[in-house]
């Protein structure tokens, strides 16, 4: 035997060397298309936009990542959205996790939104984005995420991911050249301590984009942009604005257009979270959010419609969370005309905590939704900050 493989390997010296350079090069190969990966992220946060084009057209057509193998190309079926938010915490617990689907599976909920990105700035999953890496702005909360995705695709579940913009309090500090800042000095501070990012600023729109990407990759079905707007609670006297002649609606109406051309081709549908008065006010409301400005640009607008965020006199009421029946049905009447005929459907958040009446009983939440149904079929999304949901108000299955 020993003969044998001497005579094999004096017929051919250079087989054991070939085979060798072919798994060394295969390895190479391997490797350079994972660094791609990571490269064609910090292309989707640089300032040039020339060669990522170029990378972007690439990926779009191929739908193939080399870390992740291969990704759904198609984007999900449409359905009438009905969802509830979880926080990255809650949806990292699996006992919540099991509790949310059980609810999900007796009702007629079929949809959840969970936090990617939430107010602090943090990006809520393991990233391999260079930025984000380097930033230090990870804080992995919710784990596996693809197994998380899967196990809710696997109750037939639609997963949305909810990505804050613009109040990014950590990116502020760590890159304080893209935040806004205070005419007294350093960064300008919301009445909550929180720092914001110059919505005029494209880094930011780059980096934001290359989270959306990435979480399109794990497999979400939706990026929900939320925070898409200049800020509006605090000392607005010491802002310094820098969007010179253009206004803040203008700034908006760019960043939304930006965000349909870099990701209106990729598997998932887009939605933005706009303030509730968006459907009875058009002047944009001194932070640049103006229906007109995005019903052509995303898939879903989702004015946050709490009756409880209304103010007193709000249509003659002195208590309009009492009155989610009258709030529900003036905005939706008022601001449906300038869905006609556009891309955008309306699909409203709703109030599912008690404040300025008890919601938790069920009966407010199953009025906000029957005015809702009587009008459009883009669906809503239930809001409990505390992650607190019964079947109170919904139908059973």
């Amino acid at each position: 035997m020993i003969k044998k493989n001497l005579k094999i390997h004096n017929k051919h010296p250079y087989l054991y060397t070939i085979i060798i350079l072919g798994f060394f090069w295969f390895s190479i190969l391997v490797i350079w298309f994972s660094w791609q990966e990571t490269v064609r992220a910090w292309e989707n946060v640089s300032l040039s936009e020339v060669d990522k084009k170029m990378v972007v057209s690439l990926y779009q057509r191929t739908g193939y990542n080399m870390t992740m193998g291969i990704i759904k190309k198609e984007k999900p079926q449409k359905r009438e959205v009905k969802g509830l938010y979880l926080t990255a915490y809650s949806a990292g617990s699996p006992k919540k996790v099991e509790q949310i689907i059980d609810l999900i599976n007796k009702t007629e909920l079929n949809a959840v939104v969970i936090d990617i990105k939430d107010y602090s700035g943090l990006v809520l999953y393991d990233s391999n984005l260079l930025w984000v890496n380097e930033l230090k702005t990870e804080d992995n909360r919710l784990g596996d995420v693809k197994a998380l995705i899967k196990k809710f695709h696997d109750n037939d579940i639609y997963v949305i991911a909810r990505q804050t913009v613009f109040q990014d309090p950590i990116l502020a500090r760590k890159k304080p050249e893209w935040a806004i800042h205070s005419k007294s000095g350093g960064l300008w501070y919301d009445h909550k301590g929180l720092a914001w990012v110059d919505p005029t600023r494209m880094e930011i729109w780059n980096y934001n984009v290359a989270i959306a990407r990435e979480a399109i990759r794990l497999g979400f079905d939706e990026i929900n942009f939320d925070y898409v707007r200049f800020p509006s609670d605090g000392d607005m006297s010491k802002v310094i604005y820098t969007n010179g002649e253009k206004e803040k609606h203008e700034i908006m109406h760019d960043f939304f257009n930006y965000l349909n051309i870099k990701l209106s081709q990729e598997p998932a549908w887009l939605s933005l979270d706009f303030f509730g008065f968006v459907m009875e006010r058009h002047d944009g409301m001194s932070i640049g959010q103006r229906l007109e400005d995005a019903v052509d640009e995303t898939d879903y607008i989702c004015p946050m419609m709490y009756p409880s965020h209304y103010p007193v006199g709000h249509l003659g009421l002195d208590n309009p969370a009492a009155n989610p029946r009258l709030v529900i049905q003036n905005g939706m009447k008022k601001g449906l005309t300038y869905f006609v005929d556009k891309r955008a459907k309306v699909r409203p958040w709703i109030q599912a905590f008690d404040m300025g009446a008890v919601y938790s009983d069920g009966t407010l939440i199953r009025a906000q939704i029957e005015e809702i149904e009587k009008v459009s079929d883009g669906g809503w999304l239930l809001w409990n900050a505390s992650n607190k949901y019964t079947s109170a108000g919904l139908k059973k299955e």
